[in-house]
């Protein structure tokens, strides 16, 4: 999809002189000579890599009663030493995805070592301590062989750890350990950026958003839905800064920030809906709501398809609902309708101002 719209571009600026031929087909060779983000071979290896380590975890889970406790310790570290010295190997010869998949199964292994040793020798602990200990053990693969697929497991990694505690401590929060989540996901969006497995971010923000709509389930107060609403757009709006240093951090971590700070912001807004229903306050509410879409679209719409789509999405749902909501009055619904207009030209005017100066700045 990409390449056909490059080169579409290509021919337009070649028709319009901006660019020679020669050079317009330099540059689509170049790209065409790019490794594809997509392999099937890659892909394959990767599952293979799961379903062995899958089948490790189950022979580790099995007990092994009839095989004595020092045979069954030097297997299982047999096994670790051999694949991480079988993926270095493999590294060197430039034999990336055999390597990965090498170091997914010898990260899994180490979770089923720690697991088999807490069952031979009754080790105090529990599950808690275990995801830790494996999550710390990932990090530490994935930063010595600087793989983005160990990357992934430390990813998913910490989505386990976290519903490891929802379901030991049924969802409350005790003691420190609820923070190990937003911690975990520091860590792999760190993670990302040494090892560049931009795809593996997602898990970190998703786990971000699902650790806050936990903390709304705790409290359920309109203080902590308005929090997510203010919070989320102030992120929003810091990704838009032409700042050289916030501009050139956004631009190294591509789309996400702003998509995730603004969906933040939305479910926000939606948990005020849920709070707030009527009066003057589901007014001012819809107003905001709508006025937060049009900056949306006008800070990240052009450059950002996802946040384009949601503030879309976010902006039709509000004047509907709205609507739904003044329907008993053609009166209610017109000046709604004539508010909102004037709330969006406003923005509009806004941001226009706005877009203008920064364009002064930056020639200056």
């Amino acid at each position: 999809m990409y390449r056909g719209r490059l080169e579409r571009d290509l021919s337009l600026w070649v028709g319009k002189g901006l660019l020679g031929e020669e050079t317009a087909g330099a540059l689509l060779a170049e790209y065409d000579s790019r490794p594809a983000s997509f392999s099937l071979g890659r892909v394959l290896m990767a599952l293979a890599a799961v379903l062995l380590a899958a089948a490790v975890l189950l022979v580790v889970a099995s007990n092994w009663e009839a095989i004595p406790r020092l045979v069954r310790v030097g297997a299982i570290l047999a096994l670790i030493w051999s694949v991480h010295i079988a993926a270095a190997s493999m590294f060197a010869r430039g034999a990336t995805a055999a390597a990965s998949g090498l170091l997914v199964i010898g990260t899994m292994s180490f979770g089923g070592a720690i697991s088999l040793v807490g069952q031979m020798y009754h080790l105090s602990g529990d599950e808690q301590t275990v995801m830790y200990l494996w999550f710390a053990i990932a990090t530490i693969s994935a930063i010595l062989f600087r793989s983005g697929a160990v990357v992934v497991v430390a990813g998913f990694l910490s989505w386990a750890s976290f519903a490891v505690y929802l379901e030991n401590n049924d969802t409350h929060w005790i003691g420190f350990d609820p923070w190990t989540a937003p911690v975990m996901a520091v860590i792999t969006i760190a993670l990302v950026r040494y090892t560049g497995a931009e795809r593996a971010r997602h898990l970190a923000y998703l786990l971000l958003i699902g650790w806050l709509a936990w903390l709304y389930t705790l409290y359920e107060e309109i203080a902590v839905a308005l929090a997510f609403a203010i919070g989320g757009m102030t992120i929003f709006a810091l990704t838009a800064l032409p700042h050289p240093r916030i501009a050139s951090l956004v631009r190294s971590a591509g789309a996400a920030p702003a998509f995730y700070s603004f969906l933040i912001a939305v479910i926000g807004l939606l948990l005020l809906h849920i709070e707030i229903e009527q009066g003057w306050r589901l007014v001012v509410l819809g107003v905001a709501t709508l006025a937060a879409a049009v900056l949306a679209i006008a800070l990240h719409g052009r450059d950002n398809g996802a946040v384009r789509y949601v503030a879309y999405t976010t902006f039709a749902a509000e004047m509907l609902y709205l609507a739904s909501v003044t329907v008993g009055s053609i009166l209610g619904t017109s000046s709604l309708f004539l508010f909102s207009g004037l709330v969006v030209a406003l923005v509009a005017w806004i941001v226009i101002r706005l877009e203008r100066r920064f364009s002064r700045e930056a020639r200056a």
